[in-house]
């Protein structure tokens, strides 16, 4: 077995036990916490960054994944998840977090059965994505 292999058991092992000790907050609480900076965001299993988003304000975000362009969201907060429609979204579905703390750490799940992602976020800053034509409202 390698070690990556090993390191990527133990963390799942941990975050499977760990799910007793997440804290679920409202979707404003994470939005108080993260409007107005930019958050990058990596998957728990791997440490992989999926991408950067800086929050403009309560309903409106920028993603940017890596090696990609920026991509303007809308932000709604229906039944305690916090979703996201990003203006490249084909299908036009939302795509659904369900956010939380772990050991005063910021994190989402996904809101999906089928798959129970985690994100951590890292690296808040108050520094932009400086990307073009970015809404004011």
């Amino acid at each position: 077995m390698t070690i990556g292999r090993v390191l990527g058991l133990t963390t799942l092992t941990l975050w499977s036990g760990a799910a007793l000790a997440q804290t679920r907050i409202t979707p404003e609480a994470f939005l108080d916490a993260v409007v107005g900076k930019t958050v990058m965001f990596y998957e728990i299993r791997s440490g992989d960054l999926v991408g950067t988003e800086e929050f403009l304000n309560h309903r409106t975000s920028v993603w940017r994944e890596e090696g990609r362009g920026c991509v303007y969201g809308q932000i709604t907060t229906p039944n305690g998840q916090i979703c996201f429609l990003y203006d490249n979204d084909a299908d036009g579905v939302p795509v659904c977090w369900w956010p939380f703390l772990y050991q005063d750490r910021l994190m989402v799940r996904l809101a999906s059965l089928s798959d129970g992602e985690i994100q951590e976020t890292r690296n808040i800053s108050d520094k932009g994505l400086n990307c073009p034509n970015a809404p004011t409202s």
